[in-house]
């Protein structure tokens, strides 16, 4: 069975529809986008090449995009 409701269609909608920069988005964007990359340069420099080093990039791949996705959706 399948329930549906008002709020999580709404929001699912606006999770998946494109959202133009607006204001200073774009800044933010790369503000996150290059403090993200910060970290992932350190983290490569400092740290060996491993499984782990591979989980903390991807862990700065996904902050950067919900980080930016926080802005996109919500304002």
């Amino acid at each position: 069975m399948v329930y549906e409701n008002g709020q999580n269609v709404a929001r699912l909608e606006n999770n998946f529809k494109y959202h133009p920069p607006t204001g200073d988005q774009q800044e933010r964007y790369v503000l996150l986008r290059n403090a993200a990359l910060e970290l992932a340069l350190m983290a490569n420099r400092l740290t060996p090449a491993s499984r782990e080093q591979s989980e903390a990039f991807t862990c700065l791949e996904n902050f950067s995009m919900w980080a930016n996705a926080a802005i996109a959706r919500n304002e």
